[in-house]
């Protein structure tokens, strides 16, 4: 079982079975929602279980996702692709050891100028395989 929450504990969720490992997205958008690049995993919606989901706020960053995010101490938590089955849960916001690492980065053509990316990970300028 793995849990996360938010900055204030208005939002939690829950999650069985091993996560899938972690990626990196170095985007605008993910920088300015987190303030830096943006480190998460992907996992079924059907497997997560959110609680306090009436203090979750959503945010259309684009025209394809929304971003999840508690409305009391606005903590992002969730990158929801509209009408997909996955959605993307932040690593910062589990409660405990994942057991997981970053595996790739994605976005780098617009990542930040004020860090180096030196873990030696598989770097995408948009994503894998475009």
């Amino acid at each position: 079982m793995h849990r996360g929450s938010c900055l204030c504990g208005a939002v939690s969720y829950s999650l069985e079975g091993p996560l899938p490992e972690a990626t990196a997205c170095h985007c605008s958008l993910c920088r300015k929602a987190s303030g830096n690049y943006e480190a998460g995993v992907d996992v079924l919606k059907t497997d997560v279980t959110i609680h306090g989901a009436e203090a979750v706020r959503w945010y259309h960053s684009s025209d394809q996702a929304r971003r999840g995010f508690c409305a009391t101490c606005g903590a992002p938590l969730f990158f929801d692709f509209i009408g997909g089955e996955r959605i993307g849960l932040n690593l910062g916001a589990f409660d405990g050891p994942t057991g997981i690492k970053v595996t790739e980065h994605i976005f780098v053509a617009d990542k930040g100028d004020y860090y180096d990316i030196c873990d030696g990970h598989p770097q995408y300028r948009t994503v894998p395989g475009a």
